[in-house]
């Protein structure tokens, strides 16, 4: 071997060691800088007085074969076929005297900015004053669709513009077609309770299994039904290999087929909520009907709404926080990961029909951050998750700074739930929730 190659044999653990020092100490430079400091405000507004219309419509999902799936699980993701449960866009248009709002749940884990904006986008000749776009959180459907860094290194797989284009198109067939199906409408409401079907998966306050129902029927029958509980869709087992809708796909399904009109099921605040119910490749189907019998048994009461109101509040978000996601060496580029990936703003959504209002949340809050969420934009509103962006979970800032409960998969401090809930207090104001 000639001296010059043994010399550099013996340089080489030298050299790899200075690279990491080099690597380590970049990555320990603060890369995000001041993150802005500013009360939220109100971007989008309408209010419309007069009888109620409404229209829904599902469209299907999709996604080339084979596609990504099992987001929200540790990558890489497997591909996956279709299965025997399709997944869909559904969505709901309300409309009164002049002003209209959309509303489209996907069948997805998340709803991330970009997404929400693409879909925004594709459907504003509609002239809908605002457009709420959630998703069910179903961890068994596709993935690469969320082009945040974060967001691929954490579950989600590789960014691929394509997928996200799937979900956009489906999103915006669904409302334009619900948006042609206008038809005067009559809102009924109920609830019903199940405290054995759910659980707190992080010890903390327990949710109470409540399961709210809002009807809209039409002169021939139901046109949309929306279910909102609070339980993670993680019932599928993984190694079937098929994307799938989890419990949700499968109460809208059953819901449907009962004269319900297109059914969403919405999460509520379910970022520690988990189904109390044993596994096994039946387990998505026996979840859904025990909530479909939960819905049915739920009585229903007709309610007078006189119109509608929304808003929309854009509100700036505290500065990232990796203390409790990476060790300390590495907390430094854990904060420069979150930078890299998240938008220095939120938004969070406002629907009134009288006495229902919807407050949609850009992320997983608990069941103790929903209670205060609800009660920051006004007494009985019903938290919606996962609506709008996604900024992560969101806990209490007594649970942040105890690293307990769900803390220790929220990307920012304990100032997230008081930014939050500024943004639900102006836009429960801005919808006349009080």
């Amino acid at each position: 071997m000639p001296p010059s190659r043994r010399r550099l044999l013996r340089l080489l653990p030298l050299l790899l060691l200075c690279g990491l020092a080099l690597a380590w100490a970049l990555a320990s430079l603060d890369w995000c800088g001041p993150w802005p400091e500013r009360p939220p405000r109100v971007v989008a507004e309408a209010h419309g007085r007069g009888a109620l219309r409404a229209g829904a419509a599902r469209v299907a999902l999709q996604p080339p074969r084979p596609a990504p799936g099992g987001a929200g699980y540790r990558p890489p993701l497997p591909d996956m076929e279709a299965g025997p449960v399709p997944l869909q866009a559904r969505a709901l248009v309300v409309e009164a005297g002049g002003a209209s709002v959309g509303m489209v749940l996907l069948d997805l884990l998340s709803a991330p900015e970009p997404l929400v904006a693409a879909v925004r986008a594709r459907v504003a000749g509609l002239g809908l004053q605002g457009v709420l776009v959630l998703a069910t959180h179903t961890h068994s459907s596709m993935g690469g669709y969320d082009p945040r860094l974060v967001a691929e290194v954490a579950g989600m797989g590789r960014y691929r513009p394509e997928l996200q284009e799937v979900a956009v198109v489906a999103a915006a067939r669904a409302l334009t077609e619900a948006h042609g199906a206008l038809a005067p409408a009559r809102l009924r409401l109920g609830e019903a309770r199940a405290p054995g079907l759910v659980r707190s998966r992080s010890g903390e306050e327990a949710p109470d299994g409540r399961l709210l129902r809002a009807v809209l029927q039409g002169e021939h029958g139901g046109i949309a039904e929306l279910l909102v509980f609070s339980a993670h869709p993680t019932l599928v087992q993984r190694h079937l290999r098929t994307l799938d809708p989890d419990y949700p796909g499968r109460l809208a399904r059953e819901r449907e087929a009962r004269g319900a009109g297109v059914s969403l099921v919405l999460q509520g605040a379910a970022g520690n909520a988990s189904a109390a119910l044993d596994g096994g490749e039946d387990a998505p189907g026996a979840f859904a009907g025990a909530l479909a019998q939960l819905a049915a048994g739920a009585p229903l009461a007709p309610v007078e709404v006189a119109g509608l109101d929304y808003a929309r509040v854009e509100l700036a978000l505290p500065h990232p926080d990796a203390s409790r996601l990476a060790p300390l060496p590495l907390e430094r580029a854990g904060e420069t990961l979150l930078c890299r990936s998240s938008l220095q703003v939120a938004e969070v959504g406002a629907l009134r029909l009288g006495p229902l209002h919807l407050l949609a949340i850009p992320g997983e809050p608990t069941v103790a951050a929903g209670e205060r969420l609800s009660g920051a934009a006004g007494p009985g509103t019903v938290v919606l998750g996962l609506g709008g962006g996604y900024v992560g979970y969101v806990e209490t800032p007594e649970a942040v700074a105890g690293d307990r409960g769900e803390a220790r998969r929220q990307y920012f401090g304990p100032a997230l739930l008081e930014r939050l809930g500024a943004g639900a207090r102006l836009a429960g104001r801005a919808a006349r929730f009080f």
